[in-house]
């Protein structure tokens, strides 16, 4: 029997003891990003999410009733989140900028990635107050994110992928999970650890957005590093087993992934 990748649930458990996660995302024309990365989170057991959509018009899934919506900023300023993550379908407008410098002041655990990412690299004062946060944050770019993000080209995040990662979590104090073949997860101590999990069939719209729904719950339950680690581990193994069932390489979606994240983490913990 493998360990667990989570602290297991005592019997006498309630939602509330498995993180309040806001997920801060959503323009017009990319909602679908948000809903991603909450029902991922649902499905890697968070206790309660909700949504926090710049698109106002969408305040339901109907297919995941169980998630919540607010105001986002409302949302991003709610300090009985657990965790708060902020970026998949952002968008890059005033609004948007202005949210993650509310999400950068929030007390608790920060996930940023896509348009947050894009954010921090766009303004100085932004990666200012991300590198002064005093709580966990955590950044999961691919490589044209850590590019603009170290303000330099891609084949040169490339050529030396455990460097730039390196730079990026001294950079930013956080936590950075740099995407791709052999994902590389640094520390803001600079120490660096490979990801060995994952295959060609992560390379499809949505799965960065499955990522930071399942690392957002993993961090209300864990401490940063391993919550990256796990999480990042988990996403990649789902997609090894979809492609060892025929679903993949071609043609596996974030949606289907997130049911193979559920499946793996529970026979991880011993369950399946």
């Amino acid at each position: 029997m493998n360990p667990p990748l989570l602290p297991p649930r005592p019997h006498d458990s309630h939602k509330a003891r498995f993180g309040r996660i806001g997920i801060v995302s959503g323009a017009p024309g990319m909602v679908g990003a948000a809903l991603l990365a909450g029902r991922a989170a649902l499905h890697c057991g968070a206790g309660l999410v909700t949504l926090g959509l710049l698109d106002a018009t969408v305040a339901v899934d109907f297919s995941t009733p169980e998630l919540m919506f607010a105001p986002p900023d409302t949302l991003v300023a709610d300090p009985k989140l657990t965790v708060l993550a902020i970026g998949p379908g952002l968008g890059q407008t005033h609004a948007a900028v202005d949210l993650l410098h509310a999400a950068l002041r929030h007390p608790g655990p920060l996930v940023v990635d896509a348009d947050g990412l894009n954010g921090l690299a766009q303004h100085a004062e932004l990666a200012s107050a991300c590198a002064r946060r005093t709580t966990p944050t955590l950044l999961t770019p691919h490589p044209g994110e850590a590019a603009r993000l170290l303000h330099t080209r891609i084949d040169a995040i490339q050529a030396d992928r455990e460097q730039a990662a390196q730079q990026l979590a001294t950079t930013f104090h956080a936590w950075v999970g740099l995407k791709g073949a052999g994902s590389v997860l640094a520390q803001p101590d600079g120490t660096t650890s490979i990801n060995t999990s994952g295959n060609p069939a992560l390379s499809a719209p949505g799965m960065g957005d499955v990522l930071t729904g399942m690392l957002a719950t993993f961090v209300a339950r864990l401490p940063p590093g391993d919550a990256l680690r796990r999480a990042v581990w988990l996403h990649g193994q789902a997609a090894d087993d979809a492609v060892a069932a025929g679903m993949g390489p071609e043609g596996l979606t974030a949606s289907e992934l997130i049911g193979w994240v559920r499946r793996r983490l529970n026979a991880v913990e011993g369950r399946g």
